[in-house]
């Protein structure tokens, strides 16, 4: 139960309406104990009238009058049962709300560091199927749980005013019943953590072959696909078995001890009547429907005690990253103005998860208003400085100034307010191209979004889509091609009209001719703003204020265009390479 501690701070959020339902519950406990006792009543009004004590008249009388006060005390227990179910059960979704928010609030303040060690479908399955299963301790396993004890407390009560040596043998069972539910909770608990374990596995590769299905299609994987598959999900079916196997013996062994009880009742109450020690057969038919009444509660306390078990075991999973301290934290409450200068001041940058150093002792500056173009080789780190001008990691060794001030020191919030970001790989959600623009600027209009698209040339494709702008895009934007995924990331970069324009090398995917008029467009769009552009194109690079060419995580080249066209280096071999190439298409 430690782990379930973390949800003590929800349960203390709704005491209120926790406390109504406990009342609730008892109340209609109490009204349902009416039924046996009247019962009873009725037997003892049929011995009276069968020995004559009482006439007919009296005797249909008190029949009636038993049987009416029956039906109304089911019908009151009935409706007070219907209202602790709206009050208890309705605790349990609240709770789940907040979790999963607590939860995804989590996994929007943790790094990238995280997500790069752990799958997606593995952080899908803890905030759905783990979530799912501790709302079921919170709302049915606690209303249950009270529901039992309460109906187990008063029926105990009534049963020793009855007949306390009766009651002594009616509930010999109960503590056979305590040793076998602690044995097997402890099964299930193990057997439960590793059931939560395999169904992550199988999220995790259900979603990556979902995400990845043109790549299986493309190479004609699909039968080996479903083998893994298969032997995925045959595994986690031989733990789920193993587990109900667990289960399944709770509920016979119920069956068998409240069985057994009735045999107690039944042989014990007629030994006492023929003995004279009790009044009526109705103690016994009272007795028969206590035990039936506790054969439910009973039976649930296994029930109950597999969700905690359950439930104990998923919030373990989900404390595990409700625990992780952010990488990245946001130290400054106070609001920070960003203008967009940046520099860069002996720079180091070394990967946690693969231990390579993209930057090694790298420094620049770049005014605010200037655009500053990074040029170089795969792997030589012109998308870190992106990262880290975002603060999407923070750095090993050296300072990052903007606006004179450390970036450690700025309000996390308001810098990356002020910055637009293309990455390298388009990423476009599973919704409209309008809303996907309106990403940047939630309260963008129409008029906005439109003049977006069009400096990122983008307007044309869009129009010519059946429901144009309110086109649905499938998974990560399948549905447009590379180019129109880049320039449709480039207009909600755009549309936020940020202090600080972020480009990384999105022009790949598009001709040199729409690559001219984009960023033509560009240049209008980000006067006043300091933009970097990314690029592994002299074309993209030529027209900035300043140009910096990376080899190795080092600077090896810096100047404008010019400067560097007549200087030997990377980039005068890069500019000569892509102007040969370009006569030679023109050609």
């Amino acid at each position: 139960m430690k782990e379930l501690q973390h949800l003590n701070k929800y349960f203390l959020k709704y005491k209120t309406h926790l406390l109504i339902g406990v009342v609730i519950t008892i109340a209609a406990r109490i009204f349902l104990l009416y039924t046996p006792r009247y019962v009873k009543q009725i037997f003892v009004v049929v011995g009276e009238a069968k020995s004559g004590k009482i006439t007919q008249e009296v005797f249909k009388a008190e029949l009636l009058e038993a049987i009416l006060y029956i039906v109304g005390a089911a019908i009151i227990g009935a409706i007070l049962t219907f209202f602790m179910r709206q009050t208890i059960i309705n605790v349990s979704r609240y709770i789940e709300f907040d979790l999963k928010n607590e939860v995804y609030e989590q996994y929007q303040k943790l790094s990238l560091n995280f997500y790069k060690n752990n799958r997606t479908g593995d952080l899908m399955n803890r905030i759905t199927e783990d979530v799912g299963r501790v709302r079921m301790y919170a709302g049915p396993a606690i209303m249950y749980s009270i529901n039992t004890f309460t109906l187990f407390v008063i029926v105990i009560i009534y049963m020793i005013n009855a007949s306390p040596k009766l009651t002594l043998y009616t509930v010999l069972p109960l503590p056979i019943l305590s040793v076998i539910i602690y044995k097997l909770s402890k099964e299930i608990h193990k057997r439960s953590t590793i059931v939560q374990e395999y169904l992550s596995k199988l999220s995790t590769f259900t979603q990556e072959s979902f995400s990845g299905i043109s790549v299986i299609k493309a190479y004609g994987i699909e039968p080996q696909t479903a083998t893994n598959f298969k032997s995925l999900a045959l595994g986690s079916k031989e733990k789920q078995i193993s587990l109900a196997k667990v289960q399944a013996w709770f509920f016979p062994m119920m069956i068998l001890l409240i069985g057994t009880s009735n045999l107690l009742v039944i042989y014990i109450g007629g030994m006492q009547y023929i003995n004279g020690e009790i009044e009526s057969l109705g103690t016994i038919a009272e007795f028969i429907i206590y035990v039936n009444m506790l054969t439910w509660p009973v039976a649930t306390v296994g029930w109950v005690t597999s969700i905690v078990q359950q439930a104990e075991a998923s919030q373990k999973r989900i404390n595990e990253f409700l625990k992780i301290e952010p990488e990245i934290k946001n130290a400054v409450a106070t609001h920070t103005e960003i203008t967009g200068d940046i520099t860069f001041n002996n720079v180091s940058f070394t990967y946690d998860d693969t231990n390579i150093q993209a930057l090694k002792g790298v420094s620049f500056n770049v005014k605010a208003g200037e655009t500053l173009a990074i040029i170089g080789k795969t792997g030589s780190g012109k998308s870190t400085i992106l990262d880290l001008i975002g603060r999407l990691y923070d750095i090993n060794e050296g300072s990052i100034v903007i606006n004179e001030t450390k970036i450690e020191d700025l309000n996390l919030i308001d810098l990356r307010d002020n910055i637009g970001y293309v990455p390298q790989d388009a990423f476009l959600f599973s919704d409209s191209i309008k809303n996907n623009i309106k990403f940047g600027k939630e309260n963008a209009t129409d008029n906005e979004v439109i003049e977006a698209a069009k400096n990122a040339h983008v307007h044309k494709n869009i129009v010519k889509f059946n429901n144009g702008y309110d086109t649905v895009l499938g998974e990560r934007g399948i549905t447009l091609s590379g180019g129109q995924k880049q320039r449709v990331s480039i207009a909600r970069a755009i549309i936020k009209s940020p202090k600080i324009l972020l480009f990384d090398d999105c022009l790949s995917a598009v001709d040199t001719e729409t690559e001219e008029k984009i960023l033509k467009n560009l240049n209008k769009v980000s006067k006043g703003k300091t933009t970097i552009i990314v690029s592994h194109r002299v074309s993209s690079a030529k027209n900035a204020d300043k140009i910096i060419v990376l080899d190795d995580g080092k600077i090896v080249q810096e100047g404008t265009h010019e400067t560097l066209v007549d200087t030997e280096g990377y980039y005068k071999h890069l500019f000569l390479k892509q102007l040969s190439e370009t006569n030679s298409d023109e050609s």
